[in-house]
C-alpha cells in the first residue's frame, strides 16, 4: 500500500467522530449534501456511497486496505463522486440503503457499500470490499474500472435498472392497512419460532453468529408472566447466565460486546455499543424481578458500572460506542497472553485464574482469528456454582475473589492503548439508557441510579429538545444537529416515561407529552398509519417505516408501548386508539413472523392484558408511600403504570395531565393505593397486606 502525506478533505469539518477518521484520505470524500450531487451531475459521475460508524471494525479494514491507499483513491476519485455517512449521525440514509443491499444481496452489514447515479438511484451494492480480487469476492479497482466502462459504454441500461429498484424500495415504504386480529395466538406463534432456533446447550437463538437481541428476552418473561409456560423462562435463564459467563461479557471491565462469532459466546467481536448496554440491563433486571437470582442483579450492576466509568460524560449524557481495535488490532486491548497474566497476579490467583478460564500458553481463542493466536480472553469453563462446589467455596466467596482478580488485572490493562471512544451523544440512545438506569434503581432501590437517568434528562432538555417538543439527534462538540428521527423520540418517551415512574416527577411526563404530540404531528402516516423514521426526508428517496426488531427494538414497536402506558397514565383514550391503528397496519406481517417484532409483541401483551393501573394518594417521603413503593416495584408487573398523587402538590397541576385526580383521597389520613386490573377497580387499600393480594 502506498500512500501520500495526509491532507484534508472536505470531511474535516464534519463533527462525526467516523467522519473526522477519514478526513485525511486520499479519497476526496463529500459528506452528504447538496454539493456532492450537484457536482455529481456537473461531472457526470456515478456516486461511490460509503456508510459506516466509528467502532466498525470491518470499516477500519476496508479504510486501512483501501481509502487511505493511494492507488485506490486514484481510481475512486476518477470514476466517482465519494460519499461518507455515519449511519448512527443519518439512521435514515442507513436505512434506505440497507434495504438496497438486502434486496440485491440477499444480506447487508456495515460497511456498506453503494453505487448510484447523480438522482440518488442505487444501482450497485456491497458491504466489504477487498482492494483486489480474491477468494470470488471482487475487488474495489477491478469493480471501478467495470462501473466506469458501464456508465460511459451503458448508460441506458444503468438507467433502467436504477429505476427499477427506486420503485421496487418506494413500493416497499408503502403499506397498506390490514386487519389480520394480533391476539393470543400471535404470541403463541412467535414463541413457537423462537423454541425452533433456541440453542439449547448455550442459550440464544442461533448457532453463530450470536447476537444478545435482549428485546426477544423481555418477551419471553411477559410470556412466561402471561401463560406460566416455564420453558419460556428457561429460555431466558441460560441465555443470560451463559452471556454473563462467556466471553462477549468484559469480565474485568464489564459490560457487553457486540456479538460472539462462536455459539458459546465465548469469541466476541470486541466493539460495546451503549444501546446493548441499556437493553440488556432491563432483560438482567425483570429476570431479578421474577427469580432473584443474584447473578443477575450483579450482572445489571456491572453493566452500570461500566456505562457510568466509561460511557457518560461529565454533562450527564451518555457516549455511543467503544471500537473493537487498538494499536491496530482487533481485541488487543481485552486479550491476555498467559505470561502476561502471570507477570500481572500472584501466583495462587494465576493458578485460580487458569483453573476458571482456560487460560493456556496457546491462547484459548481457539485460532478464532490470527490477531488473537496465543492470546486468551476471559470466560468462564463453568457456572458459578460448578465452579464454587469444585473448589470447596461458596458462590458469595467465589465471586469476592474473582472481583478481586479482575481488579488488579483492570488497573494493568488501563496501562494499555485503549480501543477510541466514539463521544458523540445520541438522543435515542440516551434514551434507552434512561430508561434502562431509572428501571434498575426502582428495582434495585438504589436512588443513585435514578439520579445518573436524570442528569441525562436534564441534558437532553437543555441540548436535545425544543420546547415545542422538536429534537435534535446527536450532539458532539458542543453542538446539537441533525434533526431527530422516530428512534429519538420514542426512545426518549421511553425513557421520561420510565424516569416519571422512578420519581414521580410530573415534568417528566409533561415532556413525555410534549415529545409524544410533536411526534404524532410530524411523523405519522396520515394515509396508512404508522410512523415514519424521518419528519422529513429528500424529495429522491422514500420516506420508510422501521418496524422489525433487530439489534435494537424499531420506533413503531417502543411507540406501541409508549401510547399504551401514555393512555393509561392520562385517561385519553385516542392513544390507545392510535396504538390499535399502528399494529393493524402491521399485522400481516407481524401475524407472519411474529419473532421478527418481539419488541412490538410487548405492546401487544400489554394490550391484550390484564394490565394494572396503580394510584397511590400520599406523600412521597412518607414510610407508608416508600413501603407500598418497595412491594410495587419488586413484584414483576410488566403491564403496569403507576401515578402518585402528593398532598403537597396543587391538584391544579395534576389536572392538566391527570383529568381523574379529584375522584382519589386519602383514606382516614392515611396513605391509600387504588389498584385497577383489566379495565376493572378494587376497593381501596392502605396496608402493604392489602396491595399484595391486589398485585397477584
Amino acid at each position: 500500500m502506498t500512500t501520500t502525506k495526509p491532507q484534508k478533505n472536505r470531511l474535516k469539518s464534519e463533527l462525526s467522530p467516523y467522519l473526522q477518521q477519514h478526513a485525511t484520505n486520499p479519497v476526496q470524500w463529500y459528506p452528504w449534501g447538496n454539493d456532492a450531487f450537484a457536482q455529481a451531475k456537473k461531472q457526470d459521475k456515478p456516486i461511490f456511497l460509503s456508510i459506516g460508524y466509528a467502532t466498525c471494525h470491518w470499516c477500519h479494514v476496508m479504510a486501512h486496505e483501501s481509502f487511505e491507499d493511494d492507488e485506490v483513491a486514484q481510481v475512486l476519485n476518477d470514476t466517482f463522486i465519494c460519499i461518507k455517512v455515519d449511519r448512527e449521525e443519518r439512521p435514515d440514509l442507513d436505512n434506505i440503503y440497507m434495504k438496497v443491499c438486502q434486496m440485491l444481496t440477499g444480506s447487508g452489514g456495515w460497511p456498506l457499500s453503494i453505487i448510484m447515479t447523480p438522482d440518488k438511484k442505487p444501482f450497485f451494492a456491497a458491504t466489504y470490499i477487498p482492494k483486489t480480487t480474491r477468494f470470488g469476492r471482487s475487488g474495489l479497482i477491478e469493480l471501478t474500472t467495470q462501473i466506469k466502462n458501464l456508465w460511459e459504454t451503458q448508460r441506458g441500461k444503468i438507467d433502467t435498472s436504477a429505476d427499477e429498484i427506486t420503485t421496487t424500495l418506494r413500493s416497499l415504504a408503502s403499506s397498506q392497512t390490514t386487519t389480520q386480529p394480533l391476539d393470543q395466538q400471535v404470541l403463541n406463534r412467535a414463541y413457537e419460532q423462537l423454541v425452533a432456533t433456541f440453542d439449547e446447550q448455550y442459550g440464544g437463538f442461533s448457532t453463530a453468529p450470536k447476537f444478545p437481541t435482549p428485546h426477544t428476552l423481555l418477551f419471553l418473561l411477559r410470556y412466561w408472566n402471561r401463560t406460566k409456560n416455564h420453558y419460556a423462562l428457561t429460555m431466558v435463564e441460560r441465555t443470560l447466565e451463559q452471556m454473563r459467563l462467556g466471553g462477549i461479557f468484559d469480565q474485568i471491565g464489564y459490560g457487553f460486546h457486540r456479538y460472539a462469532t462462536d455459539q458459546r459466546w465465548n469469541i466476541p467481536h470486541f466493539e460495546k455499543m451503549l444501546y446493548d448496554q441499556a437493553l440488556l440491563i432491563l432483560a438482567y433486571t425483570e429476570a431479578y424481578q421474577i427469580t432473584r437470582t443474584p447473578l443477575y442483579q450483579q450482572t445489571a450492576q456491572e453493566i452500570i458500572t461500566y456505562v457510568l466509568r466509561e460511557m457518560t460524560s461529565p454533562s450527564g449524557g451518555f457516549y455511543t460506542a467503544q471500537d473493537a481495535d487498538s494499536e491496530g488490532e482487533e481485541g488487543k486491548f481485552y486479550t491476555w497472553t498467559s505470561k502476561e497474566l502471570c507477570d500481572s497476579l500472584s501466583a495462587p490467583d494465576f493458578h485460580l485464574l487458569t483453573t476458571l478460564f482456560n487460560i493456556t500458553q496457546d491462547g484459548n481463542t481457539s485460532g478464532e482469528t490470527t490477531q488473537q493466536s496465543k492470546r486468551n480472553i476471559l470466560f468462564h469453563q463453568q457456572t458459578f456454582k460448578e465452579s464454587a462446589q469444585h473448589l470447596q467455596l461458596s458462590e458469595e466467596e467465589l465471586t469476592i475473589k474473582i472481583r478481586d482478580i479482575t481488579t488488579k488485572l483492570y488497573l494493568v490493562r488501563k496501562t494499555r492503548v485503549p480501543p477510541l471512544k466514539d463521544d458523540k451523544i445520541l438522543s435515542d440512545w440516551n434514551g434507552l439508557m434512561i430508561a434502562a438506569l431509572a428501571k434498575a434503581g426502582m428495582v434495585f432501590c438504589d436512588d443513585s441510579y435514578v439520579k445518573t437517568a436524570e442528569k441525562a434528562a436534564g441534558f437532553l432538555q437543555k441540548n436535545m429538545i425544543e420546547k415545542t417538543g422538536e429534537m435534535r439527534h446527536r450532539f458532539r462538540d458542543g453542538e446539537a444537529g441533525i434533526q431527530g428521527f422516530a428512534d429519538d423520540y420514542a426512545f426518549t418517551i421511553w425513557g421520561f416515561l420510565e424516569l416519571y415512574q422512578a420519581t414521580f416527577n410530573l415534568g417528566y411526563l409533561r415532556i413525555a407529552l410534549i415529545l409524544s404530540r410533536y411526534y404524532f404531528d410530524h411523523f405519522w402516516d396520515t394515509t396508512q398509519n404508522g410512523f415514519f423514521f424521518s419528519e422529513t426526508t429528500d424529495a429522491a428517496l422514500p420516506r420508510t417505516k422501521e418496524w422489525y426488531d433487530g439489534a435494537i427494538p424499531s420506533a413503531n414497536s417502543v411507540s406501541t408501548m409508549n401510547l399504551l402506558r401514555l393512555s393509561r397514565l392520562t385517561a385519553d383514550a385516542t392513544l390507545e386508539e392510535t396504538a390499535d391503528a399502528l399494529l393493524r397496519c402491521i399485522s400481516n406481517e407481524v401475524a407472519s413472523i411474529p419473532a421478527g417484532y418481539t419488541f412490538l409483541l410487548t405492546g401487544i401483551d400489554f394490550a391484550l392484558g390484564p394490565s394494572k393501573e396503580i394510584l397511590m394518594v400520599g406523600a412521597p417521603e412518607s414510610d407508608d408511600i416508600q413501603k407500598f413503593l418497595t412491594e410495587i416495584h419488586r413484584s414483576y408487573l410488566p403491564n403496569m403504570v403507576v401515578i402518585l398523587l402528593s398532598p403537597h402538590i396543587d391538584r391544579l397541576l395534576y389536572r392538566a395531565v391527570f383529568p381523574f385526580v379529584d375522584s382519589y383521597s386519602q383514606i382516614d389520613k392515611k396513605a391509600t393505593v387504588y389498584v385497577c386490573t383489566n379495565h376493572q377497580c378494587h376497593h381501596p387499600v392502605t396496608t402493604v397486606q392489602e396491595l399484595r393480594k391486589l398485585l397477584v
